[in-house]
């Protein structure tokens, strides 16, 4: 698995699943002249229908088969993420936390890391301060399921204390407790999500999910 990250409901809990993926892209910043569009290697599509009783609402983006617009970056950019150590909030109950970092995202069981339920997050050490420009983002896709309480921060502190940065926040009550964000809730598909981030510079990220 070497690219990317983060649900699958359990008979009697929703636990966090991230599916062998969280990339971090980085690179030198320059003028939007010596930008490209984005690549990403994505997972095979799963053959799933649609549930009719999808949850709708003005902040959630509804499921799509056509590939979201790519993002442009800096010429150049490579995956800091590929391969970097992964710490987590709890242990893991299924898989491994290497998995995280290691770029396989298919939609199949030995591809995902699974998590106990409420708010969990996984940390990616990058081993030193990178400029980020995009992360990219895969949570479990065996299903069409909506995506909520996504929390990104990025910060030079492994506590997260201080110099913290929010780069994504999807949670539209404070349920997860890092206050309300005005990104978009989403369903996960296989085109994960791709997140612009402008430039911070940061060693650690951090991804939390309530499920």
């Amino acid at each position: 698995m070497n690219e990317t990250s983060t649900m699958k409901k359990h008979v009697l809990s929703r636990p966090l699943l991230i599916a062998a993926c969280l990339s971090l892209m980085s690179g030198t910043c320059v003028l939007a002249a010596d930008t490209e569009a984005l690549v990403l290697k994505l997972p095979l599509p799963t053959l799933k229908g649609t549930p009719e009783d999808l949850p709708k609402g003005p902040n959630i983006d509804a499921p799509s088969d056509e590939p979201p617009t790519p993002l442009q970056v800096p010429k150049g950019v490579v995956n800091v993420a590929a391969g970097k150590p992964v710490t987590s909030s709890v242990s893991p109950f299924f898989g491994d936390l290497k998995q995280i970092t290691d770029g396989d995202k298919e939609a199949i069981d030995r591809d995902a890391v699974e998590f106990k339920k409420g708010v969990q997050w996984v940390q990616v050490d990058l081993g030193a301060p990178f400029e980020i420009h995009a992360v990219a983002i895969w949570h479990d896709h065996r299903a069409i399921q909506s995506i909520r309480d996504v929390v990104i921060q990025v910060s030079d502190d492994p506590e997260f204390k201080t110099g913290v940065a929010t780069i994504y926040n999807n949670d539209t009550d404070n349920s997860a407790g890092f206050g309300v964000g005005t990104d978009r809730e989403y369903f996960e598909m296989k085109f994960g999500r791709a997140i612009p981030v402008k430039g911070v510079k940061a060693r650690y990220l951090r991804s939390h999910t309530r499920g």
